[in-house]
């Protein structure tokens, strides 16, 4: 009978997925730094990527390195923002945002990618139409669903979707009220697990079996991808997605 990876293993693993995190978090904050100010109180989008640094216990003295390279105080690389959009196998919709210092390096990673499961890099504005952006705050199974409701209407959500399979709860706004509903919601008490402004597509594509799997692949390893942030697409994995 085989045997599993070593406890030291997996800690490895899980520090290497921690540390790419961190990575991506950092990028943010400097990027949004550079554009608004490194000024959190006037600047939401730093505001709400410093809040995903502290949610995964990433030290403070490391938000405050990003700051200072950010606005010239340290020495730093400057990154830019670039979107690609494609199709995954079944006709799945993938939408990929990077941040990067290397526009080359990371357009060759990308389509290497999509080559290798069986997908299509796209030309710009081909699947993003399917998308909506809009604001996310996610509760987990087993949270007060009329505590959550009543906050949410308070606050001036949008929606409140409740998840039959395990009773998880999002909250949805419109990104330009989405600062706003998540700050409300925290003052009257019912703080999300997890919050951000994201894109979700208007209709998903269902996939199942070899297509799902070469799916779940592509879109694995796009998000393990340095410089890739952000991966969004409309597949509805059905059954052997995972086997």
């Amino acid at each position: 009978m085989g045997r599993g990876p070593s406890i030291e293993a997996r800690k490895n693993a899980s520090d290497a997925k921690r540390g790419k995190i961190f990575t991506k978090i950092i990028r943010e904050i400097s990027v949004a730094a550079r554009k608004g100010g490194a000024e959190p109180a006037n600047n939401p989008a730093l505001r709400t990527a410093i809040d995903k640094g502290l949610s995964i216990n990433m030290p403070k003295d490391t938000i405050e390195r990003a700051l200072k390279k950010a606005t010239g105080e340290l020495e730093g690389v400057e990154y830019e923002e670039i979107r690609y959009e494609g199709y995954a196998p079944g006709g799945v919709a993938v939408i990929v945002d990077c941040l990067t210092d290397n526009r080359v390096r990371t357009v060759a990673d990308v389509r290497h990618a999509f080559g290798k499961f069986g997908g299509n890099l796209g030309t710009e504005g081909s699947v993003a139409f399917m998308f909506k952006r809009l604001g996310v705050l996610r509760f987990a199974p087993g949270a007060d669903e009329d505590a959550i409701t009543e906050a949410a209407i308070e606050a001036g959500a949008d929606d409140v979707v409740v998840y039959p399979e395990d009773g998880a709860i999002d909250v949805v706004t419109a990104p330009e009220s989405f600062e706003a509903v998540r700050d409300a919601m925290k003052a009257a008490g019912v703080a999300p697990g997890d919050a951000e402004v994201t894109y979700r597509a208007d209709n998903d594509i269902a996939v199942d079996g070899d297509t799902a799997q070469q799916v779940v692949k592509l879109l694995d390893w796009l998000e393990d991808l340095d410089d890739v942030q952000n991966v969004y697409s409309n597949a509805e994995l059905g059954e052997g997605a995972y086997s």
